[in-house]
Formats: structure tokens, C-alpha cells, sequence
């Protein structure tokens, strides 16, 4: 479990290949109060700690993450947003994630807003996966606002702490980010359906 509140960034350092699965080596600063079995979001997705070595750890992505997510798209020396499990203690200053990526979008636009900016992002239409104005999205494992939701499509306000301090200062147009609505937003779209068959 996540809320959406980037600790950090780290380099990919390495990718290794293994038949389906890639292996991805970072270089993060709070790497050596990891252990081996923990749960990392990177970029969103959650993947489990495999190996240690100083200031780098290493993760292991299967296909199905590999092809539902932008893990794949990652080359040595990309920047990777990083958020260690939530602790039970811990406030929630975001919203729940589960850092199980539903699909990507494309970034669309890029628009300057004077200090802050506001980026526009279109995904394919599936299933439950909706958004609503005013509410929860979270884009590469940031816990982010809705607003101008439109069917397919939705624009998010970004601050510039979260610009400098995540890899949202790399987003550009043509950018494929990973997407995870709110799951209480999921869970009432599938009931809406059943109840109205």
C-alpha cells in the first residue's frame, strides 16, 4: 500500500534481460535502509527488492508489468520515481494506491501556467477506468488531482516542488506515463454496471 507522496528519484544504473523478465539495478539514496522482499513503487509500480549492494538495489519486472506499464520503455540512466510502502503509523497525505498500474497514457500538452504548469494526458477508454473531476489519479506514482476530466482524457496542476522533485520535469508530449485510478472510483463504476444490466 502507497499514498502517492514520491520520496525520491533514482538513476537506472542497469538492465539486465532474463528470457520475459528484466532486471532493473538503481541507485537510490535510501538504498541502505532497504531488505531484501520489500515492496518499492517505481514509477507507480510495485515491485519487490531482489538484491542489495551499497547505494543500489535491484528489482525484477515480469512481462505483464513490462507491457502494461512504461517499466519497459526504461534505459539506463532514466529517472525513476521512488516510494517505499506505507507504514500503518504513517499519515496519509496522499490517497490509497495500490501500486498495481491499470494502464499508460500519452502526454498531449504541456502548458505553462505561470510558475506552476498543467499537463494534459489521454488514455485508451477500458473497463472500469475512469476519472471525475476533482478527484484521484495517480501519473508515474504521484498522488495527483483531476481537473477538465473528459472521457479518454484529463489535465493535472503541477506545483513546482512536485516538478522539481519528481521525474515530471522529463514529461514532454508523446511521454507514456503509468496510470492508476482511485480504486474506490473503480469499485463504484463495476457496481454501477452490475446493478444496471
Amino acid at each position: 500500500m502507497f499514498s502517492g507522496i514520491v520520496e525520491c528519484t533514482a538513476r537506472v544504473v542497469e538492465i539486465r534481460t532474463d528470457r520475459q523478465n528484466k532486471h532493473f539495478t538503481l541507485e537510490a539514496p535510501f538504498a541502505d535502509q532497504l531488505k531484501i522482499d520489500q515492496s518499492v513503487a517505481h514509477n507507480g509500480v510495485c515491485l519487490t527488492v531482489v538484491a542489495l549492494e551499497g547505494n543500489r538495489y535491484t528489482v525484477t519486472a515480469m512481462h505483464e508489468t513490462l507491457i502494461k506499464s512504461n517499466l519497459g520503455e526504461l534505459q539506463v540512466g532514466d529517472e525513476v520515481n521512488l516510494e517505499r510502502s506505507m507504514r500503518p503509523d504513517a499519515l496519509l497525505d496522499g490517497h490509497i494506491v495500490q501500486g498495481h498500474v491499470d494502464q499508460t497514457a500519452v502526454c498531449v500538452d504541456v502548458e505553462d501556467a505561470d510558475g506552476s504548469w498543467y499537463f494534459k494526458f489521454e488514455y485508451e477508454q477500458t473497463g472500469d477506468n475512469v476519472t471525475v473531476e476533482k478527484g484521484s489519479i495517480t501519473v508515474n506514482g504521484v498522488s495527483l488531482t483531476v481537473c477538465d476530466s473528459c472521457e479518454g482524457s484529463f489535465r493535472v496542476a503541477i506545483i513546482p516542488y512536485t516538478y522539481e522533485h519528481t521525474n515530471f520535469h522529463n514529461i514532454k508530449v508523446g511521454t507514456r506515463v503509468n496510470l492508476e485510478f482511485d480504486i474506490v472510483g473503480k469499485y463504484i463504476a463495476r457496481l454501477m454496471k452490475h446493478y444496471n444490466k
